[in-house]
């Protein structure tokens, strides 16, 4: 027995762990999730931790960045995109799975006693849904095979989110793109968390980089409100006015994410790598709102300038005229009448 899965046993032991569920959880990590493994363009890390170690003591989570080359070979570490550890992650579901399995038996086996003595026994339930939707765990109601589907959707979703946030992503996805994933995710219908699935989603992803990448300058444009004359039907301007960029003291997400899809184009033009999503544009209006109490509140990037005013509307101004003409490009690409012709 080696040191982190002695770290590891005596862990599961205080918590009361059976002695025979720790040696399958083993058992299933050693079978699924060997350090060295390819999965899709990257490789499972030689130094991953080991499941069920605690992170506030022993546990670390040191590994490889997720990043993929234009080839959509493994590529080196990107200091911008923060580091996530695939196997880790599937270990740690799988133990998860494992855990709740043994649950449901024990839960099972109470009951059944607790009836054959003529005991009660408390109606324990899983709630499915932000509406409160509950699923009986016990009992004659209780269905195994739903409870446990139920539970892998959940776990899965958490997976996909800190998977995609933590890669770097979602820092390449358009604001329409991330809105669709978090509506799955929201609703728990993902696929399930596998190293396949994981390798296709990627690789989807990367595939459509580039339609993304447009797809955000077109749709930010076309949300863009003609009721203000700094907006230009024809093209973006020196400023532009977003209605709804606030919300409750805070910034409007969907908004920001919009206002991301015209940054990322600004980074890239300018030889630069996306922003992290997680210091875009939402917690650049974020940290503007909560900075000052007094009115119009003013948020600095190096690409914009934005005066946030108490009706919720952004006024934005750029501060790189040679790459809004990259933006226009963009919507001359898709609608090539939009742009007057030059004058003689």
């Amino acid at each position: 027995m080696d040191e982190a899965e002695r770290q590891a046993r005596a862990y599961w032991t205080k918590q009361g762990v059976d002695r025979a569920v720790q040696d399958r959880i083993l058992a299933d990590l050693t079978a699924k999730a060997q350090p060295g493994a390819w999965v899709g363009p990257f490789q499972i890390p030689y130094d991953c931790p080991v499941t069920g170690q605690r992170k506030d003591d022993i546990m670390t989570t040191s590994a490889e960045t997720i990043f993929v080359t234009p080839d959509g070979d493994a590529g080196p570490q990107h200091e911008l995109i923060p580091s996530v550890s695939i196997a880790n992650l599937l270990q740690q579901r799988e133990a998860v799975l494992t855990l709740f399995r043994e649950v449901l038996d024990k839960l099972e086996q109470a009951h059944t006693l607790a009836t054959a003595a003529r005991l009660g026994f408390p109606d324990f339930s899983m709630a499915r849904g932000w509406r409160g939707h509950r699923l009986h765990m016990t009992g004659e109601f209780a269905n195994t095979t739903t409870l446990l589907e139920t539970f892998q959707a959940c776990i899965d979703a958490g997976g996909w989110t800190t998977l995609l946030n933590d890669s770097g992503m979602r820092s390449v996805m358009s604001a329409s793109k991330r809105k669709e994933v978090d509506e799955q995710i929201g609703a728990e219908k993902v696929p399930e968390l596998t190293r396949e699935a994981i390798r296709t989603t990627f690789a989807t992803l990367h595939d459509s980089r580039m339609a993304m990448f447009e797809q955000g300058v077109i749709e930010c444009f076309r949300r863009l409100s003609w009721d203000y004359k700094t907006n230009l039907p024809q093209k973006f301007g020196k400023r532009m006015v977003m209605t709804s960029l606030t919300s409750y003291g805070s910034a409007n997400m969907r908004q920001a994410d919009q206002l991301d899809d015209l940054l990322r184009v600004f980074h890239l033009c300018d030889g630069k790598p996306e922003a992290d999503h997680r210091t875009g544009a939402y917690r650049l209006i974020t940290d503007a709102m909560q900075l000052t109490s007094s009115w119009p509140k003013l948020a600095e990037h190096v690409y914009i300038s934005i005066r946030l005013f108490k009706n919720q509307n952004g006024h934005v101004t750029f501060k790189r005229p040679d790459l809004v003409t990259r933006l226009n490009r963009i919507i001359v690409k898709h609608y090539p009448h939009a742009l007057p012709a030059p004058k003689d």
